[in-house]
């Protein structure tokens, strides 16, 4: 594995990356970081270039007294400092994927670049915007997370881990709750202020000209399986992947599974 750090929008950014070859692109979930996708780095990298940044305040990335970032971390900014990733590292078109969050951000380099797209990889996610409801929770989660913690999401990994993982993986569990306890609480509220304010980018589906690969698991509390489907049949050149007794954060809970549809996928890229 490679370390390196870059500048975007002012920021100095962290990514690792490993491999050669068609360079893949993956952005992580809220609120952790680019180590969620280790498993991922560690199965595809004898045959590709995996890049993985840690997202503006998060990880390595992270906001703090002596390193400030911004009051919201948008997703168009995610993007931007994605493409400023890609040109750091002198790379023109790459394999773009995220989960969760990454998927917002994801999404959001697909309209920004959609000529720097080999493929598209849209993992737990949604296109649409939050509710009104959804959107008071997370600025409500930002101030709150300031004032008192990250550890107080510590809870939410009930929500990001699916039933049979959190009863058969147990250490997968406490993981995910220290990775999550440990995010940077500037990053963490800047990104769900950014998180409430992104738009609807439903009618970007039929848009995407990149093949693309959604994918969702069966006992993810938080994307219904109805919603990924219709996201794949909304945008012309994709195929969904719905993985059984897996929950939000399918990338870590069947890494075996996720690694194995992801490498079948590249391998049919034009």
């Amino acid at each position: 594995m490679r370390t390196g750090t870059y500048e975007s929008r002012g920021l100095r950014l962290s990514y690792q990356e490993a491999g050669e070859g068609l360079p893949l692109l993956l952005l992580h979930a809220f609120p952790l970081s680019g180590r969620m996708w280790d498993p991922q780095v560690e199965a595809l990298a004898s045959a590709h270039r995996i890049i993985v940044p840690d997202l503006s305040g998060f990880g390595a990335s992270g906001f703090s007294a002596s390193k400030p970032g911004p009051e919201t971390s948008r997703m168009t900014d995610f993007a931007t400092d994605a493409g400023a990733l890609l040109d750091h590292l002198g790379i023109d078109r790459a394999v773009v994927g995220g989960l969760s969050m990454g998927g917002y951000a994801a999404l959001a380099f697909a309209e920004i670049f959609p000529d720097r797209l080999l493929g598209l990889v849209l993992a737990n996610t949604r296109a649409a915007a939050d509710t009104p409801e959804a959107r008071e929770k997370r600025l409500a989660t930002a101030r709150d997370v300031l004032e008192k913690g990250s550890g107080i999401l510590a809870p939410s990994v009930e929500k990001l881990l699916g039933a049979t993982t959190r009863s058969q993986q147990p250490e997968l569990v406490r993981q995910v709750g220290q990775w999550i306890s440990g995010a940077p609480p500037a990053g963490v509220a800047a990104a769900q202020r950014g998180m409430a304010e992104r738009p609807d980018r439903s009618g970007l589906l039929p848009r995407i000209a990149a093949r693309t690969l959604v994918i969702v698991g069966d006992e993810d509390e938080l994307i219904p399986q109805e919603e990924s489907r219709g996201m794949a049949e909304a945008i012309p050149d994709s195929e969904l992947a719905v993985f059984h007794r897996v929950g939000h954060l399918s990338s870590l809970e069947a890494h075996a599974d996720f690694n194995e549809i992801l490498r079948s996928f590249l391998s049919r890229l034009p």
